[in-house]
């Protein structure tokens, strides 16, 4: 959301534009906020765990490790209650309305002092500690206790996921504008998470069987039946928001080491580092239960770290089994826009004596602040039917390590769910499917999705064809000073096998017209634009480019990529004709297989010279050069939210190899070069837990032949806008490096306020810091050096005649930066500076590049 990051944030804003909300939401009733310390009437010391609740509610909470607690009330009540094992329970008036400190001193029960030693509280430590000497316990018996641990397991799994918009005030639902959308509003009980007014606007239901095998390990997951609420596919990716809204509500694993929440990993209160991190207090003894239970709070040692809270019941039967757990997060953790988050595990003892996992439940609120209205989503998975250690056969199992397989023959309704779902639709989720159909029907909501779509996705739709996008209208540059654009394509309401796409665009400098027109034939008799993509495209291009500049996720032109630093005056135009096959398959592996020809001329002050045979200076109009392509990629379990333009990869844990070969073919449609250019990609996240994680990405490249042009080489990527570019190099100038082989490094570590979060005056903002390496090695051959080659074109030179073009062979090629992430929660600040070729020409060593990437 990590870039992996905006698409959820693009259905919230769409959902509030459909009702026509405009400014916000409005703020919720009024609320009563209390806080305070919970002490030893007699000794003083602080008591962590107290029990805190209201009176004939479910309200509640529990006063931290150093013995505060807070609580926001959204209705009226008339008291508190808190309560300890060995203490005198106490209740204490409330002020409706008001913000109020309650300090509570408890006084020791004598009638329990035979049953219960009260100690001083001394300085928390592990050793000696019975606490962690039982955490210690479970975590020796996790394996043992895994219901993985199974050679053989299947079981039937139920889950959903329901989403609200949440926390809407009685004066919010009864504003004029919302006059024909009463029927989408659902009242509950103001005390439960997500308010008193809820406006439910997505479900998913899915009914799987679970195969696993331990060795060779294997998990299968068959897709017996799915049902889901869908938009209007020209508004809305359904299948990019289903798999976003999965990855926001992964699964709960309390035996892993690191638990996903929000596309963040926290440790896990029984990971084998816990008693590091955690502090752990023993606080009752469940003895109505068999076997009897220990109750386990937990609470991170420092309360802003990426970790949970809450309580264990361990069972005291010698395997120190998790029965149930309760996790939440502490509300001065690092994660953006979390309001509320509550996690419920619940486990039943097998056949076998192992706790097998029966449902859990993961629900969390998302808000801008803490009285606007917010979203609020639910994932709840039921299991069912464990069957243990009976083989199936060999063609159940075959396949990836870990897949999930679809059914797309199974058609339901709701009768059909009626009778497999493990457990009844809530309330507040009975009429999302009938509503998000009726709300597709009414004019007022189909206005406000088109007025949505073009203020995220830049395109107007109309009907059999969508013009855009808008941010490239216009833009300026100083080949083509003023350019205007107007561009479109067709969408599936003209045809599902045919699409067109075509733009112009004049500049008012170089009076020029440039253009683009497509067309594309699908295969699969679906867009285009989702995958898995299967067509065959030919296309002409006549435009300008930055030699060296490659973008991602936005337009070359567009129009805040206008400015730029330092000299931005080498330029070509190009005619581009390309044909294309592309192929993608439902196991993430995809190639290209293209076939590319290409005329470029220098613009600007961009000249093609060489030296001829008498030593005089020869002039170039323009290079001719024709290639071969072919691509071949592979990204494990990839998913993405598909937008207008282009997809944003939902990152996982896997990598993602990228293998690209084009062959230059001389003779062929006027090609003046032969060469073999092979370059790898490699790229992968890695999970650092509560430090954080680390994006890292190793490509290298090699171009085999001789001769070979200085624009045909690998001119490496430069960035002289004040953007922060993840794929460039921030404080390169264009042009300023050029090679035949080379490898580089690029490694962006966030530390998701692992150390802003120790410093008091940061901690409140919530910043993150990021810390990041550019590396790039590489060289290039005598053959190809124009220097050793008359007959080659010169490298680029400035006004003077001085080269602006140089070789890596010195020394690496390096920059680095720090850089304060998260400020107003989306926009990232780095400063950034440059190590090495420090005596090239109009070289920055510092500079501060500026990046907004929403993310939790």
């Amino acid at each position: 959301m990590k870039a992996i990051n905006k698409s959820m944030w693009q259905y919230i804003l769409m959902v509030i534009s459909i009702l026509q909300i405009g400014a916000g939401l409005a703020n919720a009733q009024s609320t009563t906020t209390i806080k305070g310390t919970v002490t030893d009437a007699k000794t003083g010391e602080t008591l962590p765990f107290v029990s805190i609740l209201i009176p004939g509610t479910t309200m509640g909470t529990a006063s931290d490790a150093d013995g505060r607690y807070a609580l926001t009330l959204r209705e009226d009540h008339a008291t508190i209650k808190f309560t300890y094992v060995g203490y005198v329970a106490i209740e204490k008036p409330i002020k409706p309305g008001v913000s109020q400190t309650i300090d509570v001193k408890m006084a020791v029960d004598a009638s329990m002092l035979k049953e219960v030693t009260v100690k001083t509280k001394a300085r928390y430590r592990n050793k000696d500690n019975p606490a962690v000497q039982l955490i210690r316990e479970v975590i020796a018996h996790k394996d043992e206790n895994r219901p993985s641990s199974n050679n053989f397991l299947e079981y039937e799994q139920y889950e959903k996921i329901s989403l609200a918009l949440s926390n809407l005030s009685d004066q919010f639902k009864e504003k004029r504008i919302f006059r024909n959308y009463q029927f989408l509003f659902k009242s509950q009980d103001s005390s439960a998470m997500g308010g008193k007014n809820m406006l439910p606007a997505y479900i998913q239901e899915k009914l799987s069987k679970v195969y696993f095998r331990k060795s060779p390990y294997n998990k299968k997951q068959y897709v017996l039946a799915n049902r889901r609420a869908e938009f209007d596919a020209k508004f809305v990716d359904n299948d990019g928001l289903s798999a976003y809204f999965n990855r926001l509500y992964e699964d709960v694993n309390i035996y892993d080491n690191d638990i996903s929440i929000a596309t963040n990993l926290l440790l896990s209160p029984i990971a084998n580092s816990a008693p590091t991190f955690y502090k752990f207090f023993i606080r009752d003894t469940v003895k109505t239960s068999t076997p009897w239970l220990i109750e386990l709070g937990f609470v991170p040692r420092n309360k802003t770290d990426m970790l949970f809270e809450g309580k264990l019941f361990i069972t005291l039967d010698g395997k120190y089994g998790v029965q149930n757990a309760y996790l939440t997060v502490n509300k001065d953790i690092n994660l953006n826009f979390m309001r509320d988050l509550e996690a419920r595990l619940e486990f039943e003892k097998g056949d076998d004596g192992r706790y097998f996992m029966t449902k859990s439940t993961l629900a969390m609120e998302f808000a801008l602040g803490e009285k606007n209205g917010g979203l609020y989503g639910q994932r709840t998975v039921n299991f069912k039917d464990y069957i243990i250690n009976q083989p199936q056969p060999d063609s159940i199992y075959r396949g990836p390590g870990e897949e999930i397989v679809y059914n797309p023959e199974v058609k339901t309704n709701e009768d059909f769910w009626a009778s497999k779902r493990h457990i009844p639709l809530e309330r507040t989720e009975q009429d999302i499917y009938k509503n998000i159909d009726t709300l597709q029907t009414i004019p007022s909501f189909k206005r406000t999705m088109d007025i949505a779509t073009l203020f995220l996705s830049g395109y107007k739709s109309f009907g059999a064809v969508e013009v855009g996008p808008v941010n490239t209208f216009y833009s300026f540059n100083p080949v083509e000073g003023f350019r205007l654009r107007f561009g479109g394509r067709t969408t599936t309401d003209l045809s599902k096998r045919v699409y067109f796409e075509t733009y112009a665009a004049y500049g008012f400098k170089d009076r020029k017209w440039k253009y683009f027109l497509s067309g594309t034939y699908s295969f699969n008799n679906k867009s285009v634009y989702h995958f898995p993509l299967h067509y065959i495209r030919a296309s002409f291009q006549r435009d300008t480019k930055i030699p060296g500049q490659e973008l991602q996720f936005v337009q070359e032109d567009n129009f805040l990529l206008s400015f730029k630093r330092g000299d931005n005056n080498r330029w070509l135009y190009n005619d581009i004709y390309k044909l294309e096959y592309v192929r993608e398959f439902e196991s993430r592996f995809s190639y290209k297989i293209g076939f590319t020809q290409w005329r470029q001329t220098p613009a600007g002050v961009l000249r093609y010279e060489r030296m001829g045979e008498g030593g005089e200076l020869q002039r170039a109009e323009s290079l001719n050069n024709t290639e071969a392509n072919i691509e071949l990629r592979y990204a494990p379990k990839e998913q993405y939210y598909q937008g207008k333009l282009y997809r944003t990869p939902i990152i996982n844990k896997y990598p993602i190899f990228t293998l690209r070969y084009n062959a230059g073919l001389k003779g062929v449609f006027e090609g003046e070069n032969n060469y073999h250019n092979v370059a790898l990609n490699i790229q992968k996240r890695f999970y650092l837990s509560q430090f954080g994680f680390a994006d890292i990405t190793a490509e290298g490249g090699y171009i085999f032949g001789n001769q070979i042009q200085f624009p045909l080489l690998t001119i490496h990527r430069a960035n002289q806008t004040y953007a922060y570019q993840l794929n460039s190099y921030n404080l390169m100038n264009f042009l300023e490096f050029a090679s035949d082989h080379y490898a580089s490094l690029d490694v962006q570590y966030y530390l998701n306020g692992f150390l802003f979060n120790k410093i008091p005056l940061l901690k409140k903002l919530k910043l993150r810091e990021v810390v990041s390496f550019k590396g790039l090695v590489g060289g290039l051959r005598d053959e190809n050096n124009p220097a050793f080659n008359p007959g080659l074109y010169r490298f680029a030179s400035d006004a003077d005649g001085r080269p602006i073009t140089y070789t890596l062979s010195r020394e690496p090629y390096i920059e680095g930066s720090v850089g304060i992430a998260n400020i107003f929660k989306l926009l990232r600040v780095d400063l950034v500076k440059r190590f090495t070729y420090l005596d090239n020409p109009n070289v920055s060593e510092w500079g501060i590049r500026a990046r907004f990437r929403l993310d939790f």
